[in-house]
């Protein structure tokens, strides 16, 4: 009796359901969502190439120098950079002594003790340093942005659908509202505060356009400082902060190709030389084997089965 009172309370629990699916399946039809603002205009990130795209990409180390000045010149005001190390440098192709003068002169300290008093100070960063925050808390960096925390940049290109393409975009992208989306979606508005990018997934961003104008930063190698030129370089270099071994695991990879393919090579060559001319005697086994048909025969007559 119990076993059929659990039974039933099932098949009307799964009545349940199958009505309430057909029942919002039908109603999905007859009144679609109305359509959004963010999923008419957003845009996908623009095509742009960069020297680390593909199995055999390699860094451009002077457009890494180049993007590292930018992200210190303009990014580092808001953005941290806290997975990185000032002796990571090294692989932009600075020395030790630029690395040390690099970390010395940072514009943020990093958070120390006093060993005299124990009271918090701070000091110059060392190469051991991962370069230290804008703000020295969550709370300090959303007063100074407008409620909006800058993510950390550090891992960037791998945390965003398009990688070093979509940082490009975001950073060329900024423009004003179109007249077709307020005309379609005149509650589309941009808010006080916010700016209008069509790279970005909700198309309003809390960060200003941090590139503004030709000659922003000055390039030490002579390169035109463009809006599109440093917006390429400081892709490049979070790139290179995501995945700084990138040239290493390429060469590992490739390593690995031509070893298989060689090994390839060797097996086929070992086979045809030891198995192609074998002759493999197969012996004929089973029911239809004629001693075993003989013997089948010979125990139905005995037996006195027919066939």
């Amino acid at each position: 009796m119990l076993r059929f009172i659990l039974g039933f309370i099932g098949a009307v629990f799964a009545a349940v359901l199958l009505i309430s699916f057909f029942s919002n399946l039908a109603t999905y039809f007859q009144n679609p969502p109305a359509p959004l603002a963010a999923e008419a205009f957003h845009k996908e990130p623009k095509e742009v190439r960069f020297s680390s795209d593909g199995p055999f990409g390699r860094f451009d180390k002077a457009q890494l120098q180049r993007g590292f000045q930018v992200y210190s010149e303009v990014c580092s005001a808001c953005h941290s950079l806290k997975l990185v190390s000032f002796r990571d440098l090294k692989g932009l192709g600075y020395d030790e002594a630029e690395i040390k003068k690099i970390a010395s002169d940072w514009k943020t300290q990093v958070p120390s003790i006093n060993p005299d008093t124990g009271e918090e100070a701070t000091r110059k960063a060392l190469l051991s340093d991962t370069f230290p925050p804008p703000f020295p808390n969550e709370v300090a960096a959303r007063a100074a942005n407008n409620n909006a925390l800058p993510p950390d940049l550090s891992l960037m290109t791998k945390a965003r659908e398009g990688g070093a393409a979509y940082v490009y975009s975001l950073l060329t992208g900024f423009q004003n509202q179109p007249a077709e989306l307020l005309k379609k979606f005149p509650d589309a508005k941009t808010p006080p505060n916010l700016h209008y990018n069509p790279y970005f997934a909700n198309l309003n961003i809390a960060m200003p356009p941090p590139l503004t104008s030709e000659g922003q930063v000055t390039y030490a190698d002579g390169t035109k400082p463009t809006v599109d030129q440093m917006a390429k370089d400081v892709a490049a270099f979070l790139v290179w902060t995501a995945e700084p071994n990138l040239e290493s695991r390429h060469a590992a990879g490739l390593a690995v190709v031509i070893f298989l393919l060689i090994g390839t090579i060797l097996g086929y060559l070992a086979y045809h030389q030891i198995w192609d001319e074998a002759k493999r005697a197969v012996r004929v086994t089973g029911p239809l084997d004629p001693e075993n048909q003989a013997k089948s025969r010979r125990a139905k007559a005995k037996a006195g089965v027919a066939g």
